[in-house]
């Protein structure tokens, strides 16, 4: 894979094919922050069996799915939105994609129904990697980059994200995408 690639907030990497780690494997994680310290970044087709009101009893009636956004600090929540500036201090890291902000707010957004489950994608833990590891891990060959599209966030099923976004690299990532999960099913 290219070495000279530029890693940066608001693109997507898609783990290739063949990797074991149990944690990204056919995953598909948006960057949210990058810079010489380290990067941010979050899963997005790891969703886990769980409600936001399983997890939070002070959270309104609302049936929005929680998803496992990486292996770093799965005792926080974060959340990506299309809600843009609606929502206050929120961080605008791709067209159609926010990150964060005041979550009070969001619970009266949601109260009074101005917030649909659609419209976000909440998140428990994420992803991180330390100065130099990411851009190592893309050296190596584990991650291939792709741009962002709000559709893959709010509009794809989970279980078809990986394969749908590898195919969308097109050329050679087409055939990869087609790829069965386990060897011996090939």
């Amino acid at each position: 894979m290219a070495t000279n690639a530029i890693i940066k907030s608001g693109q997507v990497l898609i783990a290739e094919p063949f990797m074991l780690d149990p944690y990204f494997r056919r995953s598909v994680v948006l960057l949210c922050e990058h810079h010489d310290q380290g990067t941010i970044g979050f899963i997005l087709n790891k969703n886990i069996d769980m409600r936001i009101n399983d997890l939070m009893s002070d959270f309104p009636t609302f049936d929005a799915e929680i998803f496992y956004g990486g292996p770093v600090q799965t005792d926080t929540l974060h959340y990506m939105h299309n809600l843009g500036e609606l929502l206050d201090e929120s961080v605008k890291i791709a067209e159609g994609v926010w990150w964060g902000g005041d979550f009070e707010k969001l619970k009266f957004l949601v109260t009074q129904q101005l917030v649909q489950p659609s419209d976000i994608r909440f998140f428990v833990g994420y992803s991180g990697w330390s100065s130099g590891q990411l851009k190592e891990e893309m050296e190596y060959g584990s991650w291939v980059q792709g741009d962002m599209d709000a559709n893959y966030l709010f509009k794809f099923k989970p279980n078809r994200l990986w394969r749908h976004v590898m195919y969308n690299k097109g050329n050679v990532f087409e055939v990869i995408s087609d790829m069965p999960e386990h060897i011996s099913w090939n």
